[in-house]
């Protein structure tokens, strides 16, 4: 992946950004356009895809626990930056976030991470991305995003299952454009920075009462640096994205994005095998259990809603035990859905194309 040198732009929604509005050619250009074009039969097919962007969907980047982040600040103990770590393709990373400053739903002040809500919230901009007059690429500034209204993310959400109020919406946008994310890669004891970006470098946000006065009137936002170079080098895959944004947890829409991600020559004949350890590192969406036993039974629990949602069809555990026979790790084998390897092949397909 090419590395990029990204700019910190404006922390907070403004009527105009620093950043020229995106020209017409930037909604039309070849890398938009592959990037727009999913390999379908319908249009019934393609309302339900999206594209997983390789890299950053593999960043653990909304796994700070809101609870525990709640409690903390309750209690004067909230802490100025979240920190983790991840392995993506053999490669060790580490994660640095530090929390938006922005008003919550009562209007009082306070530090937020980006979390479930946030989560949903880019996806669904992201698929507003595919719309043929809504995405933008602008090679020459390095930069991509979506042009969009309110009410059309909050129909998008609310046709995937997830409805939110108009507030809800725009304090998320608000904690995704104020919230710095460092990535860096790790080589034995010394960093190598990639980059240091808000979430969505740029926000340029309607005032309250052009949004009463009209309800379309429209937003923008640009994209994390790790989206618009995939977008250009074309590193992303088509998938299920209705099917994935129907999963009940974070968990399900995490697992659902790396198996689209890893698990690309799906077939009856290839199992795929999943380590415990290695989701609780790379998701960071374990940590919050105090009992290991507690957090692997969660972990099943997803892997049988995988088989309920048809994203594979069985799956088999085996416990690796030491001394005593204390529990090291657990081991899922899976097999996949037949959607799922239809799915993958299309999206084999649509890159050996590109």
């Amino acid at each position: 992946m090419d590395f990029l040198k990204s700019k910190v732009t404006a922390l907070a929604p403004k009527e105009t950004g620093s950043d020229p509005p995106p020209r017409t050619t930037e909604f039309q250009n070849q890398q938009l356009n592959l990037f727009q074009d999913f390999l379908c039969n319908t249009n019934e097919e393609r309302d339900r895809l999206s594209n997983a962007i390789d890299l950053w969907d593999s960043v653990p980047r909304y796994s700070v626990n809101r609870k525990a982040a709640n409690k903390a600040r309750e209690n004067g103990e909230f802490p100025e930056t979240y920190t983790t770590a991840f392995q993506h393709r053999g490669r060790s990373y580490g994660c640095t976030i530090s929390p938006a400053n922005v008003k919550d739903l009562e209007g009082t002040r306070g530090y937020f991470y980006p979390g479930a809500t946030e989560e949903l919230v880019e996806d669904a901009l992201r698929k507003l991305a595919t719309d043929q007059h809504s995405g933008f690429f602008d090679k020459p500034n390095y930069r991509s995003g979506v042009v969009f209204s309110l009410y059309a993310l909050r129909e998008e959400l609310a046709k995937r299952g997830h409805t939110r109020s108009y507030q809800q919406i725009v304090m998320a946008l608000n904690v995704l454009s104020g919230s710095i994310i460092e990535i860096e890669a790790r080589n034995g004891d010394k960093g190598e920075a990639l980059v240091k970006s808000p979430y969505l470098p740029t926000l340029v946000a309607v005032s309250k009462k052009r949004i009463k006065d009209d309800p379309d009137a429209k937003w923008m936002v640009q994209f994390h640096p790790f989206v618009t170079d995939s977008i250009n080098q074309v590193t992303y895959r088509q998938f299920n994205y209705h099917l994935m944004m129907g999963h009940s947890s974070q968990l399900g829409r995490w697992l659902h994005k790396q198996l689209v991600l890893k698990y690309t020559f799906a077939d009856y004949s290839k199992p795929f095998e999943v380590r415990y350890s290695t989701v609780k590192r790379d998701s960071g969406l374990l940590s919050a259990y105090s009992r290991e036993r507690a957090a692997i039974d969660a972990l099943e629990k997803v892997f049988k809603d995988l088989e309920t949602q048809k994203v594979i069809s069985s799956h088999e555990r085996k416990d690796i035990t030491g001394l005593r026979k204390k529990l090291i790790d657990v081991v899922f084998k899976i097999w996949p859905s037949a959607e799922f390897i239809k799915e993958a092949k299309a999206a084999n397909k649509r890159l050996s194309s590109k």
